[in-house]
């Protein structure tokens, strides 16, 4: 053989171990969520070996965990074109159809992946991952495969990692077994920032905070690129009501990230989660000037709006009811999975812009998906039957709170009496309701005293027993001098009874105090200008 001939097997086999570490790197890449960067190697890697299915399986992957099913979908298929002996594609294929609803089509790929790569421990790790993020996970099957590629490859790392995924999905209470796995990966790779940020997450999830921050802070000593270690750690911040660290670790996400859009869009989340609706919305409506597929940034931003209602915006509602409704279009058609907030949110928007008996349609959606956890939107539905004033409407919905083991607040109660005072006139419920609101209020608060007032003004329309006197006087002992007038009709009308009241007694000393009070706020009170006529002629 001559020298020729070793020189140029030599310098394919060099090529090959390039292209494989260059592979790594970009799937490093995408594990780090740096999707932009990935992908700018995984066309390179693509040009350079067509026909190779891992390059465009992991470029699919790529679009796949940015959120972009339909673009990993094409991938995969050009994969199995490329190479139909690798099943790595369609195990790509059978995880979108599964996300699509298509469950036989998906498992037809999935099976053929499987015949094509029972020898294969990366094919059958593919295939785990794929049964444990479908929308109807089967974490069984996925530590069934995972098993099978451990025999194939014991020291594969991310085999480990899956399995703990796959454990704490089939055993939600048990963190053991996963935590095992977890650490036996970081083990077996000293270097997997991943295994460690897992870790971190289960501390998180039983509430071990500090033991998480650790592990989060080891992930970013391992990697300093690593960006979902410092997403979690802005998380775990934010719970710990440390705003600033949380905001700075997730900047430090976004930088990482080059300001992709993927980076944008997790950023602007954690701001909402962080409750700075304004800037999470100036966030997505950036990327929306890129990017208008991704269906749940208009889920995010029709939230946003929805919280932060019409304090900094005054056409936020109309916007946040653009943007539930452009969500519920994008994912019409595809068997979409809404949550119960999808149907809260939206009828909460569709209320404030006018739409009332939509809105109650939406809201009534969310209790019927989860009555336990959503019955407190029936205090929504009747604030909305009181804003329109169906005040039958409203006493059949705020009834409806007890049933299901919610208990009244003071805003119930004070919208519920109003309810009975203005609807059916039921005045003694109404006091009932009142009384309630008194209850649950602070000391200082006035409303439940003056509608008391109200209602017992109407048990005693003669004034035989005067019984809105006690309420009156105790409203008007609630309410400071320099609070009136934020309280004008209600100490008018309290004054003007308990005036009276000392009229009818012949106590003009007593009544003038109130009169006195009237004339203040409303110096051409008719009645507060009589008593003092009366004065002046009694004279």
């Amino acid at each position: 053989m001559n020298k020729f001939f070793f020189t140029i097997i030599g310098s394919a086999s060099v090529l090959q171990m390039a292209n494989a570490q260059n592979l790594q790197e970009a799937i490093t890449k995408t594990e780090n969520e740096r999707f932009d960067l990935a992908g700018a190697e995984f066309r390179q890697l693509i040009s350079k070996e067509p026909s190779k299915g891992e390059n465009y399986f992991y470029y699919g992957e790529n679009f796949f965990k940015n959120n972009n099913p339909d673009s990993a979908l094409i991938m995969y298929k050009k994969g199995a074109d490329a190479q139909p002996t690798n099943g790595l594609n369609l195990v790509g294929i059978g995880k979108v159809l599964l996300l699509q609803g298509k469950e036989a089509d998906a498992n037809s790929n999935l099976f053929k992946a499987k015949t094509l790569g029972v020898k294969n421990a990366n094919t059958l790790i593919e295939l785990a991952d794929a049964y444990i993020t479908a929308p109807t996970k089967n974490p069984a099957q996925a530590i069934t495969l995972l098993d099978e590629a451990l025999k194939l490859e014991s020291k594969n790392a991310e085999a480990h990692i899956l399995k703990g995924d796959a454990l704490l999905e089939l055993h939600p209470t048990e963190g053991g077994p996963a935590i095992k796995e977890y650490e036996e990966a970081q083990k077996l790779n000293p270097k997997s920032s991943k295994a460690v940020v897992r870790q971190g997450k289960l501390w998180s999830r039983s509430r071990n905070y500090q033991l998480a921050l650790d592990k989060y802070k080891e992930a970013e000593k391992i990697d300093p690129t690593f960006a979902p270690a410092y997403i979690e750690k802005a998380e775990l911040y934010h719970r710990a009501n440390q705003d600033n660290n949380a905001v700075e670790s997730a900047k430090k996400y976004l930088e990482l990230n080059g300001n992709s859009l993927y980076a944008k869009g997790r950023y602007a989340g954690f701001l909402y989660e962080n409750k700075q609706y304004a800037d999470a919305i100036k966030q997505i409506e950036e990327i929306l000037q890129k990017d208008t597929v991704d269906a749940y940034l208009y889920r995010l931003l029709g939230y946003a709006y929805d919280e932060m209602g019409n304090k900094t915006d005054t056409a936020a509602y109309t916007k946040g009811s653009k943007a539930m409704a452009k969500f519920f279009q994008k994912t019409s058609n595809k068997n979409f999975n809404y949550i119960a907030d999808d149907y809260k949110h939206k009828g909460i928007l569709l209320s404030k812009t006018g739409k009332d008996s939509l809105g109650v349609l939406e809201l009534q959606k969310a209790i019927d998906l989860d009555a336990t956890k959503n019955c407190e939107l029936y205090g929504e539905i009747g604030k909305i039957w009181m804003k329109a004033k169906k005040y039958d409407k409203a006493i059949a919905t705020y009834e409806k709170l007890p049933t299901c083991g919610k208990t009244l607040t003071g805003q119930n109660y004070y919208d519920l009496g109003r309810a009975y005072f203005y609807g059916p006139k039921d005045f003694v419920k109404a006091d009932t309701c009142f009384s309630k609101l008194i209850q649950v209020s602070p000391p200082t608060y006035p409303v439940g005293y003056f509608w008391r007032g109200k209602t017992n003004v109407q048990l005693d329309p003669k004034n035989d027993k005067w019984l809105a006197k006690p309420y009156y006087e105790k409203a008007l002992e609630v309410v400071k001098p320099e609070e009136r007038m934020a309280n004008k009709g209600n100490v008018i009308e309290a004054c003007s009874y308990l005036g009276y009241y000392y009229v009818k007694l012949k106590d003009n000393e007593k009544a003038k105090p109130y009169w006195t009070i009237v004339k203040e706020l409303d110096p051409n009170n008719e009645k507060a200008k009589a008593f003092f006529k009366s004065l002046t002629e009694g004279k």
